[in-house]
């Protein structure tokens, strides 16, 4: 049954609310977990930092911030009603518009009135003896739950570059992952631009539009592939909702639960003007196209991927004048969707401007500091009236790290992934009771929705499991979190993906102690994933502890 209490403080004279289950985060995760478990009649309390819900599409502001997947296939699937009353007004919605969706799903739904707002969780302890979580905010105010659901995004703890001066600078300085709230008006302004990953090939084009001078700062070149976004016309719109459930029944049975899969063939088996002519039709269609249907040897046969590689190269080569510039571009240590690929919009052309200049800090020109007027570099001291931070995330396990989150025996979740996390399914982790993760380390990801959705509710399953049977506990089985380890350790081991630095790899500079390669997701196919978790269902969730 509900419970809601009230207790007192052991800390002070204010007082705990108690809930069956605590939220953390009111982005797509926490929503679509909250409306589910109101329909299990559990009380329910969300927290998050922001002023709104949203997550990913409240904080990430910055100009030209869309989805780089098809729209209407992003959205809840939960309710049809939902489905048909709402418009995607283009095909790669914008951030405005993706945020005014997910407000339309709170009023909906009414999920407001179970959130907190301005409310940074700075802990969660686990008491075995009352079998309760106890979540701290910032603001010292506590809260106790039976369970606890962690929907904190797997790139929501945004890092910045340790440069030396950082703070120094006397102009404003953003990171795209805490970009005002209002449109901020570069015209006639100097702007710096520290970083080229997915958020910079977005931003870039926008600002170089307004910009008096834009200097992009490149540690790392990489690789992209057009967007081609158009706008959804009534009339199509109106056909894609007649067509919903043929779509998202197709996007059950691809890898990456997209629209698009791999093509059978072999790169290298194909004629080299067949090849050229496939890849071609490939850029010039929207979407991941050209990374996820394209011949399904290219992310794991180094020849297939230097042949795509090079494919994608001339192609800058030929979208950017400048041969030395075009040069710079084009990633030198990893092959093409070794690292995710973002979707541009005349990123590349956005160099062909005068008022932009690319400055390759790793090759040419390396970074000293940052000054109280803008960048020293080793030749020279660049003056900016604006700089922008595009040095992107702490990916999956960051989001954990900056909460003190402590299980059985008061053993800290930071220490117990210290070698690399070790989950079962990605939800749960050992030594962890109660403790339900969304998107958590070694889950399946992809589209990402479609992965939330899936993943929230296989764990309502689990939770009506335990009501039907008086469950009060669930934890892992060691044995199943080796075997799923292991699991997760071995599908990553044929992919190029694994032998290059990125968040998905768990590699980040920026952050002290992220400098080993760990496997940080579940690169398997997401249909393989489905059956596995359908199975554990079906067998009555004997993979888990109870009691």
């Amino acid at each position: 049954m509900p419970d809601t209490q009230v207790l007192s403080n052991p800390q002070g004279g204010d007082h705990v609310a108690e809930y069956d289950a605590i939220i953390i985060g009111a982005g797509i995760s926490g929503m679509f977990m909250l409306y589910r478990l109101r329909e299990l009649g559990m009380t329910t309390k969300v927290f998050e930092m922001g002023s709104n819900v949203g997550g990913t599409w409240y904080w990430n502001r910055y100009p030209g911030a869309r989805f780089d997947s098809e729209s209407w296939t992003y959205g809840y699937s939960f309710s049809k009603e939902l489905m048909q009353e709402w418009d995607w007004k283009e095909h790669f919605s914008p951030q405005p518009d993706t945020l005014e969706y997910l407000n339309y799903v709170a009023d909906k739904f009414d999920l407001r009135r179970d959130m907190q707002f301005h409310a940074t969780v700075t802990s969660a302890h686990w008491d075995d003896a009352t079998g309760k979580w106890t979540v701290t905010l910032d603001s010292g105010q506590k809260a106790r739950s039976r369970f606890l659901m962690t929907a904190i995004g797997i790139l929501s703890a945004h890092t910045l570059p340790a440069i030396p001066g950082r703070d120094s600078f006397q102009g404003p300085a953003y990171h795209p992952a805490r970009w005002p709230h209002t449109p901020v008006d570069f015209t006639g302004k100097r702007v710096g631009i520290i970083g080229t990953g997915a958020t910079a090939i977005q931003a870039i084009p926008e600002i170089a539009k307004q910009a008096a001078q834009l200097t992009v700062f490149q540690r790392r070149p990489n690789w992209a592939a057009p967007l081609h976004n158009s706008k959804i016309s009534k009339e199509e719109m109106e056909k894609i909702k007649a067509r919903y459930d043929e779509i998202y029944a197709m996007c059950a049975t691809t890898p990456s639960w997209f629209i698009h899969t791999a093509d059978p063939r072999k790169t290298l088996m194909v004629s080299p003007e067949e090849r050229e002519a496939f890849w071609e039709k490939l850029y010039a269609e929207p979407g991941f196209g050209i990374w996820m249907g394209n011949f399904r040897d290219i992310l794991v046969d180094e020849k297939a991927n230097a042949a795509i590689s090079e494919f994608i190269a001339k192609k800058i080569r030929q979208r950017v004048k400048d041969p030395k510039v075009a040069e710079k571009l084009i990633p030198k240590d990893h092959g093409f969707g070794a690292r995710r690929v973002p979707l541009e919009s005349g990123y590349f052309e956005a160099y062909n401007r005068d008022n932009v200049t690319l400055v390759d800090v790793i090759n040419d020109d390396p970074i000293e500091c940052i000054t109280p007027k803008g960048v020293k570099t080793k030749a020279k001291e660049y003056e900016f009236d604006v700089l922008i931070y595009a040095t992107g995330f702490d990916g999956v396990t960051g989001a954990f790290d900056r909460i003190d989150i402590r299980g059985a025996n008061g053993i800290r979740l930071r220490d117990a992934w210290a070698d690399g996390p070790r989950t079962f399914l990605g939800m749960l982790c050992e030594g962890f009771p109660n403790m339900l993760m969304v998107l958590g380390p070694h889950t399946a990801r992809g589209n990402i929705p479609q992965a939330i959705e899936h993943s929230v509710e296989f764990q309502a399953g689990l939770l009506r499991h335990m009501q039907a049977n008086g469950l009060t506990r669930v934890d892992t089985r060691p044995e199943q979190v080796d075997a799923w380890t292991e699991t997760v350790i071995k599908a990553a081991e044929p992919l190029l993906s694994s032998k290059v630095d990125s968040w998905q790899t768990g590699v980040n500079r920026n952050v002290e102690g992220r400098t080993v390669r760990r496997v940080l997701g579940y690169n398997g196919n997401g249909v393989h994933f489905r059956r596995k978790t359908d199975e554990v269902a079906k067998g009555g969730y004997q993979e888990f502890n109870f009691s």
